[in-house]
């Protein structure tokens, strides 16, 4: 082989990695810190005051702005990941388990809502969906009494059925009457909340015997409390666990399975779908109620993760976070982990740098930026000179889907 072709191999192979998503991913949030930089230095009293006389001392301004951002972004990793000021190691490493502990059902909601932007749908029901998983799983785990071990295991079967009911609803309302999935979903959440606030208000349904006011649910019984992984020195649970089952099940559904083919053949055209012999109208209720099954192990670790009863803000935005986390992993099994233990390191880290004096609505900013890096790949081409890629990933499927005439009837 002459070393021309070596080199045109050479860059064919470059070219193909500066065009992919992992690339266009990895600037995003390399963005994303960057603009999150840019409000903590211009948020700083210090930099302020020292621009005043920038041009004759410069070095104040500068110095004070790699404070700020090397001192927030220190809190959070040592909030986050690691902290070397910690007096024993488990204290150190406890910042990393709390970071598995909320990425947790991050994950798990990520991979229901990255299944829908597979087969073209946008499932902005996520919190509805894993609130009817809470629902579910709270009434086994307080109202059932079973053996240890198995009173878990029916009760996260239940949260897992409630929320594939709920979704399931969603797609069989879109393919019988042609209703919006956007639409369903966002009324749907409203009405699964209010639901969820009424049982808990209602002393023969949910509502806790020594509830004194405000709507809250009995705390799961001992037997159906998912049990802390490494004791009870840490609060990282089994929720882990089944996040990280359900993203093997997520890899093996959407790229080994046939059931997956069928999805992915959905989300990229319906109408040749149709063509093949494959049901569209079948295919959005399986994949409404595939997601929401996701979605609903993310409602099994908030009801099951802790003895404390849950409330109406137990859903911790999650459903909402989880399309964060679909985007940003680009629908794929890895990229949902990584992105939901990000994310989850960003829920953990925050009051670190609350306490150094850094806002933590800075955080969400960052989340904020990176969702607008990712949701616009034409941006992060231009701005460091990318090539196109070859085909359309889940996210440009998504928008052709979404913004397209017409549409699968």
């Amino acid at each position: 082989m002459t070393e021309i072709a070596k080199e045109d191999r050479f860059g064919q192979a470059l070219k193909e990695i500066l065009a992919g998503g992992l690339t266009r991913t990895l600037l995003a949030v390399l963005l994303g810190f960057l603009v999150g930089a840019a409000f903590m230095i211009v948020s700083n009293p210090q930099f302020i005051e020292g621009l005043g006389y920038f041009f004759s001392r410069p070095s104040d301004s500068l110095t004070a702005a790699w404070n700020v951002v090397s001192d927030g972004y220190g809190a959070l990793f040592r909030g986050a990941i690691y902290n070397a000021d910690a007096e024993t190691f488990e204290k150190a490493i406890r910042p990393l388990t709390e970071t598995l502990r909320l990425g947790a059902p991050l994950i798990a909601a990520g991979l229901g809502i990255g299944l829908t932007f597979r087969v073209g749908l946008f499932n902005i029901g996520g919190t509805g969906q894993l609130i009817f998983g809470m629902i579910f799983a709270t009434f086994v785990s307080t109202r059932l009494e079973m053996p240890f071990g198995i009173h878990m295991i029916v009760a996260v079967i239940a949260g897992i059925v409630g929320a594939t009911a709920m979704g399931a609803l969603v797609g069989f309302l879109k393919a019988r009457t042609g209703a919006h999935e956007v639409i369903l979903t966002i009324m749907l959440n409203y009405i699964a909340l209010y639901f969820f606030t009424f049982l808990m208000r209602n002393p023969d349904l949910l509502q806790e015997e020594s509830a004194t006011g405000n709507p809250k649910a009995d705390g799961a019984a001992e037997t159906a409390i998912l049990p802390k992984l490494f004791g009870d020195a840490f609060s990282v649970h089994w929720g882990l666990i089944l996040a990280l089952i359900a993203v093997v099940v997520y890899w093996w559904l959407m790229e080994r399975s046939t059931i997956g083919f069928r999805l992915r053949m959905v989300g990229h055209n319906p109408d040749a779908a149709r063509t093949a012999g494959i049901s569209v109208e079948r295919t959005y209720i399986l994949a409404m109620g595939l997601s929401a099954a996701f979605v609903g192990i993310a409602g099994a670790n908030q009801a099951l993760g802790s003895p404390i009863g849950v409330t109406p803000s137990s859903h911790a935005n999650i459903g909402f976070d989880a399309i964060t986390v679909a985007l940003l992993g680009g629908s794929s099994a890895p990229g949902i982990l990584l992105a939901g233990l990000l994310f989850g390191a960003f829920k953990a880290g925050s009051a670190s740098m609350q306490v150094i004096g850094v806002s933590p609505e800075v955080l969400g900013i960052v989340q904020g930026a990176i969702v607008l890096f990712i949701a616009a790949p034409p941006l992060i081409r231009a701005l460091f000179g990318l090539p196109k890629p070859q085909t359309t990933n889940a996210l440009g499927a998504l928008r052709n889907r979404l913004f397209r005439k017409g549409g699968a009837k």
